[in-house]
């Protein structure tokens, strides 16, 4: 029996041809499948992970480059990275950063003089935040908090990401300088 080479199947997949289709699809669905469910960690995830890796194979076939590496690698790395793609967007729970400068902190096994000083840092912290205009404010908060980057953060607000950075540079300078303050005052 001939074997049909991994390169010639995404040739034809390039090409819509529908037999070189579904041999490259039975060829590689399982080693997609696995390296979206050791990912995502779950079946149903994993199958959506699958199909949206071999939709992007089609959608850049013609891109692919032989001399950069295999047709299994380079499919196993669509595969992996709409995985992860998949998990921090599962991770992502949208609160308002506000709502979360109104948590307060646990108390824990912390003794009278501890949580007295962690009152007042708590209470001097969101007094400066509070301070802040409300965009440089939620940009500040979406990269302490949230751990979001500025390229995230440009994306969710809608803002360049030269705005982005900058609003948080300037929170976190306007920030620095009035806790510095507060702190040189009360000495």
């Amino acid at each position: 029996m001939w074997v049909v080479s991994d390169d010639a199947l995404l040739d034809g997949l390039a090409t819509g041809d529908p037999d070189a289709t579904a041999a490259f699809v039975e060829r590689f669905q399982r080693r997609v499948f696995g390296v979206a469910i050791r990912i995502v960690n779950d079946p149903r995830l994993a199958e959506d992970v699958a199909q949206e890796t071999f939709l992007r194979a089609w959608q850049r076939a013609e891109a692919f480059d032989p001399r950069r590496g295999t047709v299994a690698a380079w499919l196993l790395t669509i595969a992996r990275n709409l995985a992860i793609d998949t998990v921090r967007l599962r991770r992502v729970v949208i609160v308002d950063p506000a709502e979360i400068l109104d948590r307060r902190e646990p108390t824990g096994e912390r003794g009278p003089d501890d949580l007295a000083l962690l009152s007042s840092e708590t209470e001097r912290l969101h007094a400066a935040l509070g301070d802040l205009p409300p965009d440089q404010c939620r940009a500040l908060v979406l990269a302490a908090f949230f751990g979001r980057t500025a390229r995230e953060i440009s994306e969710s607000e809608s803002i360049p990401l030269g705005t982005a950075k900058t609003r948080i540079r300037t929170a976190m300078l306007r920030l620095r300088a009035a806790l510095v303050d507060d702190t040189e005052a009360s000495e």
